[in-house]
């Protein structure tokens, strides 16, 4: 079984990109149907976040299972193939492994270290198991990246200072306006992101925040947290005319700030400077409303270029996580390896032993009546002959699956070199322990 990983993060891709493959709920249960069907394919996990969207699948055919991954990004997203190729990675096995590891851990991250996509891989796991997607050893493999991840955040403490996408919008929001004391600010969305941002901004001096979504119930109840004002979505183009700051993040498929319903509002202020961060994918603020002046939108990638304070500190914890995922590399690939290689030893073991049966009953034959003591020593030369034949294959298989990253590729080779039968539904999960 190999593992493969293809996908696509805000290092390889704009926005632009991202927002066409970014997945709803709905969209997602289509996703799974589509592709937990497709032939090559046994179990498929998808991550989509604002700043990736990658696709983990174990199969048994890396070309097959990869050709079927690129067909489907390409239908979902609208762009040719040939286009979107050069914004995807392609890693497998050690190196898929490896890239979740980190992504789990928050090494990944547009900001170092950040909590939040510890919960969205293990909501993208859960999400993968309602739907079925998921087999044995992809089930390890996220169960083992949930673990490494809790484990980076619990002993080098990287998580400690506030920093997220959410804290990165309200910093640039400062450093654009110098100081938020007295700023007012509409929130668009009532998700996490726009709570921690509502957090942030009133931590640094915002005297007042505005919160919209589609619900309004759902927005009276973060406007509560914070001593702020409900207001419902229909409204925000009259409060455009007053709030210094706009950070918007809904799930919404479309921009949710148009020319039709904001352009009048934003005109009106005669040109007083108005900061729009849009942390969505895909975008809520449509792009053209930054032409009006002093309106200036900044999508998620700009926030690449906000500084975090705490950037020393986390790089320092980043080195101690690099040495637990490491670790953890080892006790996986480990046990990975032996999955690969415990049914090839098993079916070299099943044709020597098909061969030695046949030929002692063959030399029984042949011989006629023979005494038991005679037997005997033909059965044991036998065995002798077949034990001493396969010894080294066998201890240099388990050998090269522990020491080489590369352990699949040498058990396939002894497979095809003794045209061994493989049963693919022997029950080999439970014959070795991740260690967790």
């Amino acid at each position: 079984m190999y593992i493969l990983l293809t996908g696509l993060s805000y290092r390889t891709a704009p926005v632009e990109v991202r927002e066409k493959l970014a997945l709803c709920t709905h969209d997602l249960k289509e996703a799974y149907t589509c592709l937990k069907n497709e032939e090559g394919i046994e179990g498929v996990v998808i991550l989509s976040t604002c700043n990736r969207m990658e696709i983990y699948a174990t199969t048994r055919d890396l070309d097959k299972a990869r050709e079927r991954v690129y067909a489907f990004l390409a239908a979902y997203s609208g762009i040719k193939r040939e286009e979107l190729k050069p914004y995807l990675y392609d890693l497998s096995c050690y190196d898929a492994i490896y890239h979740l590891f980190k992504v789990a851990s928050g090494l990944d991250s547009m900001v170092l270290g950040e909590t939040q996509i510890l919960g969205q891989v293990k909501e993208a796991y859960m999400r993968a198991k309602e739907e079925g997607a998921t087999e044995g050893v992809i089930n390890t493999l996220f169960q083992k990246a949930l673990y490494v991840g809790k484990r980076v955040r619990t002993e080098t403490m990287i998580d400690q200072h506030p920093v997220s996408v959410s804290y990165a919008a309200v910093e640039l929001a400062r450093s654009i306006l110098g100081t938020l004391n007295g700023r007012t600010v509409m929130l668009i969305g009532a998700g996490e992101m726009s709570e921690l941002a509502a957090y942030y901004l009133l931590q640094n001096g915002a005297s007042s925040v505005i919160v919209s979504n589609r619900s309004y119930e759902n927005a009276l109840k973060l406007a509560a947290k914070f001593n702020g004002q409900a207001v419902r979505f229909d409204e925000i183009e009259n409060y455009l005319l007053v709030v210094d700051i706009v950070i918007s993040c809904t799930a919404a498929q479309h921009y949710v700030m148009r020319r039709d319903n904001c352009y009048k509002a934003l005109q009106n202020r005669g040109g007083k400077k108005i900061i729009m961060i849009d942390i969505a994918v895909p975008r809520d603020i449509d792009p053209e409303l930054g032409e009006i002046e002093g309106v200036f939108i900044y999508d998620i990638d700009d926030l690449k270029d906000v500084i975090d304070g705490s950037y020393l500190a986390r790089q320092k914890a980043a080195k101690q996580a690099q040495k637990i995922i490491d670790e953890e590399m080892k006790i996986f690939n480990d046990w990975l390896s032996c999955l690969y290689v415990v049914p090839v030893i098993k079916a070299l073991r099943s044709w020597g032993e098909e061969i030695k049966q046949k030929e002692i009953t063959r030399a029984f034959n042949r011989l006629g009546n023979l005494s038991e003591r005679e037997k005997k020593i033909i059965i044991s030369m036998a065995n002798s002959i077949v034990n001493q034949l396969l010894h080294f294959p066998i201890v240099n298989l388990k050998e090269m699956a522990l020491c080489h990253n590369e352990g699949h590729l040498y058990a396939e080779v002894v497979k095809k070199l003794f045209s061994l039968h493989i049963d693919e539904g022997e029950g080999i999960y439970d014959d070795f322990e991740v260690g967790n």
